[in-house]
């Protein structure tokens, strides 16, 4: 049974609600930093009252982990659409599909990169984006496991899925670092296609990384 127009009318708007202060918090955090950021100023930024933002939050850390869970739900569709129809194509064709569409936004990373150093001095709120990384994880391994059942071979060190997710993850969040100090997107994207590449090949890496290459890099 259809729920009642009432509810059915303020379930969109509270939903609206929480989407306008996500929107907001992310706009605050990235111009301010997560550490500087106040829930008046993310309430400000919505046009909000206090009343609006604790109907839907508790505190920045719970805004911050709905954040992350959107972000980590955009990387699993677009994982999802850029590996279908995954074993017609090479294994470069495939990388370059996912690390042509996976989300790189500079503002994202500043925000997270300064919660993971609020959430490592706060061992509650590290065990807690443990638990919201871990669904990340799950979904890149859901996905190379889909590859291998697929005939997409893993190299015998990553036959896991799980491991191989975590080392996926790994190269990801190490050249995310490497755009934070330069800025330069398309190289950030260049250099996770050949590092994927090479740790997904089963018979290693197709070409060495250049000297030009290492010295963008470093």
């Amino acid at each position: 049974m259809a729920p009642p127009t009432g509810q059915v009318r303020v379930t969109r708007r509270r939903a609206e609600t929480r989407a306008r202060l996500l929107e907001a918090a992310f706009s605050v955090f990235a111009a301010e930093g997560f550490g500087h950021s106040t829930i008046e100023a993310v309430c400000e930024a919505a046009g909000y009252t206090r009343g609006a933002f604790y109907s839907n939050f508790t505190d920045l850390d719970e805004l911050f982990f709905a954040l992350y869970d959107d972000r980590s739900a955009l990387i699993a569709r677009q994982l999802t659409e850029a590996l279908s129809g995954a074993a017609a194509v090479t294994l470069a064709q495939l990388t370059a599909r996912v690390t042509g569409v996976l989300l790189l936004d500079r503002d994202w990373l500043l925000v997270k990169t300064e919660f993971l150093l609020h959430a490592a001095r706060r061992p509650g709120v590290a065990r807690a984006l443990a638990d919201h990384r871990a669904d990340l994880h799950a979904a890149v391994a859901r996905q190379l496991r889909e590859l291998a059942e697929h005939g997409r071979a893993l190299p015998p060190q990553l036959a896991d899925p799980d491991a191989a997710a975590h080392a996926v993850i790994a190269l990801y969040d190490g050249v995310t670092v490497q755009l934070l100090l330069d800025g330069d997107t398309d190289a950030a994207r260049a250099w996770l296609g050949r590092l994927i590449t090479a740790l997904l090949s089963p018979t290693g890496p197709e070409a060495p990384p250049t000297s030009e290459g290492l010295n963008h890099g470093r």
